[in-house]
């Protein structure tokens, strides 16, 4: 064997040993993700039959919460950490709690959700329920959205009347159960943030359970605010957030839904919310609606026109 032929039998040793390294590294890394994913859960030491989540003394407290304007729409629960059990994850389903005796979604609902159930917001059609406290818009101001609490984009699939997976790419769109009196702004600049998390740690494969509970004082029909979480079973996905149900220019009487004009309601948007996009077009194809938020403070609401 001459030299040049001992040379390039060395070099492909060196390849080859070279791509061996780098799969027994990527095999490894892999193998390291499942094993810290499996440690993960295992490190709950609560059953799979407890869910978690928010308790009856958190809802008092961010029931007892005044927002003042200027502040911030988004507040941190247990230090931005979900109190969910990840290990309680055992099916595909969406768990709805019955209306309380006012009507309203108080109980909040936990989905537990997978890559299957990110739904075809194009076949989204029009909603018609009157959550508790609902008021239509006037005046030209789009106030009031009708919020779903897990959201149509992360149902697909999910029955409205058993909370149960049947394939399909329709989500979840006019059921009481899962529908609340929410302003425009937080529903389309605020609560769009942690759903597009969900919606993007299921799109990767994760399986996360994720709760929304719309946090009423007393007897008043319409929340002050939603409390938002979700865990997915391999901790990469963690937020536990309460978000002010207020909007921008508006003063809100939560006890009956009615409002009306405040110069002094002013909101600032967060750094991570995406413009607004006119997606309310399935509560009611009669209207449009007009423009975005003012940044980096809003002080007045969106804008609709009649279409007929």
């Amino acid at each position: 064997m001459n030299f040049w032929q001992k040379s390039s039998k060395y070099f492909l040793l060196l390849i080859v040993g070279a791509l061996l390294g780098e799969g027994g590294t990527i095999a490894y890394q892999a193998h390291h993700a499942l094993s810290q994913r499996s440690q993960f859960a295992q490190q709950d030491s609560r059953s799979a039959s407890v869910v978690g989540g928010i308790t009856d003394h958190q809802r008092q407290s961010l029931a007892a919460l005044n927002y003042q304007p200027g502040q911030s729409v988004i507040a941190y629960v247990n230090h931005g950490r979900s109190t969910l059990n990840p290990r309680s994850w055992t099916s595909n389903r969406v768990d709805y709690q019955p209306l309380d005796d006012l009507g309203r979604t108080s109980r909040g609902n936990t989905a537990f959700l997978e890559q299957h159930n990110h739904a075809d917001t194009s076949l989204r059609s029009d909603q018609n329920a009157q959550p508790a406290g609902w008021h239509d818009n006037y005046g030209g101001n789009l106030v009031y959205n009708r919020g779903h609490l897990i959201a149509y984009s992360l149902t697909a699939g999910i029955n409205s009347d058993t909370g149960k997976y049947q394939p399909t790419m329709v989500g979840d769109q006019n059921n009481p159960q899962n529908l609340f009196t929410e302003t425009d702004f937080v529903n389309q600049e605020v609560q769009t943030i942690y759903e597009t998390k969900v919606r993007h740690a299921i799109e990767h494969g994760q399986r996360v359970i994720y709760q929304v509970t719309p946090i009423f004082r007393d007897r008043e029909l319409v929340p002050r605010g939603i409390n938002l979480q979700a865990i997915s079973t391999n901790g990469q996905l963690n937020f536990n957030v309460y978000l002010f149900n207020v909007e921008p220019g508006i003063r809100i009487n939560y006890q009956s839904g009615s409002y009306v004009p405040d110069l002094k309601m002013n909101v600032p948007v967060p750094l991570d919310a995406v413009e607004a996009a006119d997606n309310q077009h399935q509560t009611n194809s009669q209207f449009k609606f007009i423009g975005n938020y003012q940044r980096p403070i809003a002080n007045h609401p969106r804008q609709y026109v009649r279409k007929w």
